[in-house]
């Protein structure tokens, strides 16, 4: 599997997080807007589920930053 620029991927998760908080209030569907992030962050993780995307893009950048941990 690729695996996604970090950058790319936080600001994707972060940008489908934010929107759709924003409309859990006020819309049982996803705008399109929504409806293309989650189709991105399905491709950018391999995955065709939105909730098993965020979880494995959560888990990738968990992963990206550790190397950074241990350095320091």
């Amino acid at each position: 599997m690729l695996i996604p620029n970090p950058t790319f991927l936080r600001q994707l998760v972060q940008e489908y997080e934010t929107l759709r908080a924003a409309e859990s209030a006020n819309a049982a569907e996803p705008s399109p807007r929504a409806r293309d992030l989650a189709y991105t962050l399905c491709v950018s993780t391999g995955t065709r589920d939105v909730r098993l995307a965020l979880e494995t893009a959560h888990r990738l950048l968990a992963a990206m930053s550790e190397p950074a941990r241990l350095a320091d």
